[in-house]
């Protein structure tokens, strides 16, 4: 789950053996990095390719797949956190704004701007009750924040966004005007706000990417032993001789050894730094849930637009059009750290409650549902403070730990979100690099992220590209999945496809026999649910089918030396991981 610590069940475990791992035998070859991240998140992503960028040797382990945990169950919001003010997170807000502009230009591949309508119910509501909330930090009873509160609130919005803004501030319309533009709104609306803010659809590949940047960054680096990433990688314990490292797939286990430890565990960081021997209580994480609809009319009423809102209990919540789905979102629960998170069926109750909140003539069922996420958000320790109020920002603590026989810093992250991600990982590196003396040499803020590299800048560029790439054996519709897919780096794919021959599948015409060797050979897949979760959307919209499994298992199994019984077992785990952790019961495309 992009966790590590006792409470990982490691999920995706099959029990067969594969062939031997080139990440993983470059960290046996060279058991010692200056630097060690644990943990695979964004976050610890980002820190790995901030680093390996100033020529720092480092190296990043990740018990599960890459953006597996939290990273993976987000919103999938580039935003600054407008709700935020209300806690006085002022700093968190600029900084998110900041970067929020920022990823919009280096990320513009899996970046873009996402118009937000907030509908208004009441004109005064909440102007008594708010102070007491910003001052407390307590929720105290529901009260919704009526259209003075709001407009308030989006004016310091728009404020933050002066310098550097890439977004147009935000529009208030009456009931009258609001509903012309939206007419399954609630008729009992009294305002509609919009302003802009954005959305990352593909925040598993955008993680493959930022690692990526780094591991090209550190085999170029002159002089610098080259920055090595590994996923299926476990610290499981500490010894006399250093950290004991354990590959998840093979049960091999070798030690390592750093001078520096960073611990991007996310709501698993007490439990990592229990592992090295020195417990923390840093860490209290909610657990948040989503659901992904194939709702033609929900998609319709939202008319592209995110709708952002304050459900009756005073939670903040989503309706959200991605594509041809709509996701709806999410909960704020404390997490139970013993039990796997998943969307439970009283969750989904409230979702269908908070859509007729809004659209009170839309009807959503079960039926409709195509799949569910849930991940516990890395938030800090909060005994005294509602869910709902507790900090997004982040900060670092530190402990010295005798590790291996001498004093190693061991360097924690508590918080994070995915918006701020560039900016914590150089406050990270930067922290890491006064350790070991090295200065900086390069930012992050304005350097372009893998495939976002020259990717085309409006709709008739994006025409133009999928033009240009387009061939006999890769047709349009093929090039422009690609460049969703990879951004820019699926010129690469589309060489690659062209080195042999190529087999569009029959389950799905978005991939490809030498795609999925594409995948083994540059993005570290280990199991078959990898391909259906994280290097491809295809599970998030619904369209996994028998079919599909056995034919990506069939493709998986030539480069990883699986054999029958192997592509048998992955075939079962991704049906058994779909229906437990995201509610999907996989069927055959033939009736």
């Amino acid at each position: 789950m992009g966790i590590l610590g006792k409470a990982d069940k490691n999920q995706d475990s099959t029990g067969v053996q594969p062939l031997a791992r080139p990440q993983v035998e470059a960290l046996k070859e060279r058991p010692h990095a200056k630097v060690l991240i644990i943990g695979g998140g964004i976050n610890g992503v980002g820190t790995f390719r901030d680093l390996a960028l100033q020529g720092v040797d480092v190296a990043l382990v990740e018990r599960g797949d890459y953006c597996q945990g939290a990273s993976g169950a987000s919103s999938h919001m580039i935003h600054g956190g407008i709700r935020y003010l209300e806690n006085g997170e002022f700093r968190l807000v600029k900084e998110s704004v900041v970067e929020r502009n920022g990823l919009l230009k280096i990320a513009p591949h899996y970046v873009k701007p996402l118009q937000t309508t907030i509908p208004i119910f009441s004109t005064f509501s909440g102007i008594l009750s708010a102070p007491m909330r910003f001052l407390t930090h307590k929720q105290g009873k529901p009260q919704e924040r009526g259209a003075f509160l709001i407009k308030a609130g989006l004016t310091m919005y728009d404020s933050f966004s002066r310098d550097g803004g890439t977004v147009p501030r935000h529009d208030f319309k009456g009931r009258k005007k609001a509903l012309a533009e939206m007419p399954q709104l609630h008729p009992e609306i009294k305002y509609a706000a919009t302003y802009y803010d954005a959305s990352v659809h593909n925040p598993e590949r955008l993680t493959l990417d930022v690692l990526q940047d780094g591991e090209k960054a550190g085999a170029a680096a002159p002089g610098v032993e080259q920055a090595r990433a590994t996923n299926y990688v476990a610290l499981t314990a500490v010894t006399d001789d250093g950290v004991e490292l354990t590959d998840q797939l093979t049960g091999e286990t070798f030690t390592f050894t750093a001078d520096v430890i960073v611990n991007t565990t996310g709501a698993w960081v007490d439990m990592t730094n229990a592992d090295m021997g020195a417990a923390t209580r840093f860490m209290g994480g909610t657990k948040g849930s989503h659901i992904v609809l194939d709702h033609p009319e929900l998609l319709a009423a939202c008319k592209g637009r995110e709708i952002f809102f304050e459900h009756t209990d005073g939670r903040i919540v989503l309706i959200y059009p991605m594509g041809d789905r709509v996701l709806v979102g999410t909960t704020d629960i404390d997490a139970d750290m013993t039990k796997d998170a998943v969307c439970t069926e009283a969750e989904i109750d409230y979702f269908f409650d908070l859509v007729g909140h809004v659209f009170p003539n839309i009807l959503v069922t079960r039926d409709e549902i195509v799949y569910s996420f849930s991940g516990v958000r890395p938030l800090p320790r909060h005994d005294e403070t509602a869910p709902g109020f507790v900090s997004r920002d982040y900060r670092i603590e530190r402990a010295d730990r005798t590790i291996g026989g001498k004093v190693v810093p061991v360097l924690s992250l508590v918080g994070g979100k995915w918006t701020t991600f560039r900016a914590l990982a150089e406050h990270m590196a930067n922290d890491v690099l006064a350790i070991v003396g090295t200065p900086r040499k390069t930012s992050t803020a304005k350097l372009p992220i893998g495939g976002g590299v020259n990717f085309p800048t409006s709709n008739a560029g994006i025409e133009s590209w999928i033009a240009s790439h387009t061939s006999e054996s890769v047709d349009a519709a093929r090039s422009g999945v690609l460049l969703t897919r990879y951004g820019t780096r699926a010129a690469d794919v589309i060489e690659y496809l062209g080195r042999g021959k190529d087999t569009v599948f029959n389950s799905t015409s978005e991939l490809s026999d030498r795609e999925v060797a594409f995948m083994v050979e540059n993005e570290q897949v280990g199991h078959l649910i990898d391909v259906m979760i994280r290097r491809t959307s295809l599970a998030f919209r619904g369209l996994v089918t028998s079919e599909l499994l056995a034919e990506t298992a069939e493709a998986l199994a030539g480069p990883l030396g699986w054999n029958a019984a192997r592509v048998a077992d992955e075939i079962a785990q991704s049906k058994d991981v779909l229906a437990r952790f995201h509610g999907v019961q996989v069927q055959s495309l033939i009736a």
